[in-house]
């Protein structure tokens, strides 16, 4: 779904049709189904003392990162100064929910549905938000592979291969329809970026000295529970619900013992960080490096 982000008290007078203009200062070429989220941003000192604003909203009926409504963003106007005096003269309320200026931009809204209150971060410009079904549908297009540096493709590991990787960008994954679990992940992130569900991303690495085969994957708290997200790994491709991080790592790392290292593992030899967004265009040296910088995760057992 295509969401535009607003501060409070903006986004709850959209969803109490108190306010169809929305104000900014670049255009839009978008038309359509477009979502209202109230950003997670408190009130500025400035807003909370403007007295004809503030009566059209109750304190306690914002919606802090929430996506609360859909409307249908049907115009973007170029404010001239003929138009900003008339939505001052002719509607007054309007023109107090809003910034109007000459050479700004009147993104009319209409169609004004509330919807059950769907928590999200938010982010800049009009952004997508995907719940996790539709995440798992849009890797469905994604092939294990990787990409050299001249973004020749390759569905096995080749002797270049330590040489010639780099680490993809979520929009080259996308492009190019291939990716290792490393560059799978990033695109998972991409995908996840709005969703307020504590994302946090895992490699997973066994140090034999010699291929050191590694695992990254990707995991999210929602409602109490706590998911493994998995596509690369296709034996495994799916959504898995635990009730504790713990025993959901631990199920990954025995998996990861018996599938990818056939019970054969010497367990102080198994590692698993969780690891930040990385640059990309990594060389697989340097994206080891990076996640070994992470948070080292200590089993029990």
């Amino acid at each position: 779904m295509k969401v535009l982000s607003l501060t409070e008290p903006y986004a709850t007078l959209i969803k109490e049709k108190k306010k169809k203009i929305e104000t900014r200062s670049w255009k839009t070429s978008y038309r359509g189904t477009l979502y209202i989220h109230a950003s997670l941003t408190k009130m500025s000192k400035e807003t909370k003392e403007n007295k004809e604003l503030m009566e059209l909203v109750d304190d306690k009926a914002l919606n802090y990162g929430n996506i609360i409504c859909k409307c249908n963003l049907v115009d973007c106007l170029y404010m001239t100064k003929e138009y900003v005096e008339k939505i001052k003269k002719d509607n007054y309320q309007e023109y107090i929910c809003g910034e109007y200026k000459e050479g700004r931009y009147a993104w009319i809204l209409d169609d004004i549905v509330i919807i059950t209150p769907i928590k999200a971060k938010g982010q800049l410009s009009i952004w997508n938000y995907y719940n996790e079904l539709e995440i798992r549908d849009l890797m469905e297009d994604i092939e294990y592979g990787w990409v050299d540096k001249k973004q020749n493709k390759y569905k096995i590991f080749a002797n270049n291969f330590s040489q010639e990787y780099r680490l993809q960008s979520p929009k080259e994954v996308i492009k190019n329809k291939i990716g290792l679990c490393w560059d799978q992940v990033e695109l998972e992130r991409y995908y996840f970026k709005g969703n307020a569900w504590n994302i946090k991303t895992y490699f997973m690495v066994y140090y034999d000295g010699n291929k050191c085969p590694t695992h990254t994957f990707l995991t999210y708290e929602k409602n109490g529970k706590y998911y493994w997200f998995e596509h690369a790994w296709q034996i495994f491709a799916g959504i898995y619900e635990y009730d504790t991080i713990e025993n959901l790592l631990l199920d990954v790392k025995n998996k990861f013992i018996k599938y990818e290292l056939n019970n054969k593992c010497i367990r102080k030899n198994l590692l698993l960080y969780e690891y930040k967004k990385p640059k990309y265009h990594l060389t697989v040296a340097d994206f080891y490096k990076h996640c070994e910088l992470g948070t080292l995760t200590i089993f029990s057992s």
